[in-house]
């Protein structure tokens, strides 16, 4: 397929364990199903999806000279996506995850950073921009090397050349960013899709809807407040609404956010109104949690339509 869809930002060797009754004691061997290893982090997890979608993206990120390396790129290749943009790091091995959930708790993430903090504006050749109508920057604030000047940079290229731009982060429990990370690289971007623990932690603000005013005010067109089962905020400059999730039985929720995402960037593609593109991306999402893995749960373009015009 034709890449339409530069996905750019972290890149990561999944580990994920299935669903455990609860956590092993000390000493403990607790027995489980098979394990899946997958191509995971935002860039990553985006490009995945769309392809299932039938939409054609390009990656931009770094892994390391290793066999987790060679695998998240070869995964990646193997569905048409295009790898020739993903650098090796001379210096870090390929990011790891190992992702644990428990049965009635949210999931346990064991992460090493890798070869993502070697990713900086040099790594976005002038080639990587060719074609696309889309630009997504996933994992911001966990890119050490990407400087604020460089993500201006590239999303200024992108709407020189008449596309569109969408912002995710990722907020480890440590970090102490803030609205100061941003506030000159919102006026460039086009779609900002923070959940609302990010967004409470960004703004300092409890309620969503101050939360989405803290980033249109600072420049952001059109913010998108994930919330789970609760259901996502939208506003813009003129409108803000409230819009329900999408209910499915719940295995795994590692790589919601990216699904929605790249649903949310198939409705762009295609021109549709924005809340039915919401919809859309609110279904993509939520299939990705019916499976292990991030994308496994998710069918077809045709399938996620079906389900929509049921709801």
């Amino acid at each position: 397929m034709t890449p339409r869809v530069l996905c750019a930002g972290i890149l990561v060797g999944d580990l994920f364990v299935p669903p455990l009754p609860r956590l092993p004691a000390a000493g403990e061997l607790l027995v489980t199903d098979d394990f899946l290893m997958g191509a995971g982090g935002c860039a990553a997890n985006v490009a995945v999806v769309l392809s299932k979608l039938g939409v054609g993206s390009r990656v931009v990120g770094k892994v390391g000279r290793d066999s987790f390396g060679d695998f998240v790129t070869s995964s990646l290749a193997g569905l048409g996506i295009d790898v020739s943009f993903i650098g090796q790091s001379e210096t870090m091995g390929t990011a790891k995850t190992v992702i644990v959930p428990v049965a009635g708790e949210d999931r346990r993430y064991i992460h090493t950073v890798g070869a993502n903090a070697d990713l900086t504006g040099q790594d976005f050749a002038p080639g990587a921009m060719s074609g696309v109508d889309v630009v997504y920057l996933g994992g911001y604030l966990v890119l050490p090397g990407l400087s604020t000047e460089s993500v201006v940079d590239l999303f200024e290229a992108a709407h020189r050349a008449g596309g569109h731009t969408v912002l995710d982060v990722v907020l480890p429990g440590e970090t102490q960013a803030s609205m100061d990370d941003l506030r000159s690289i919102l006026p460039s971007v086009d779609f900002f899709l923070p959940n609302d623990d990010e967004a409470r932690q960004l703004t300092g603000e409890q309620d969503p809807e101050r939360q989405a005013a803290c980033f249109n005010e600072a420049g952001a067109a059109t913010v998108v407040i994930t919330m789970g089962g609760d259901g996502l905020l939208v506003r813009t400059a003129t409108d803000t609404r409230l819009l329900t999730a999408s209910r499915v039985e719940v295995v795994d929720g590692s790589g919601a956010g990216d699904a929605f995402a790249a649903g949310l960037i198939v409705g762009i593609l295609e021109g549709w109104p924005l809340e039915r593109s919401l919809r859309f991306a609110s279904e993509v999402g939520a299939l990705a949690c019916t499976a292990l893995g991030c994308s496994a749960g998710i069918p077809d373009r045709e399938q996620v339509l079906g389900r929509m015009a049921t709801s």
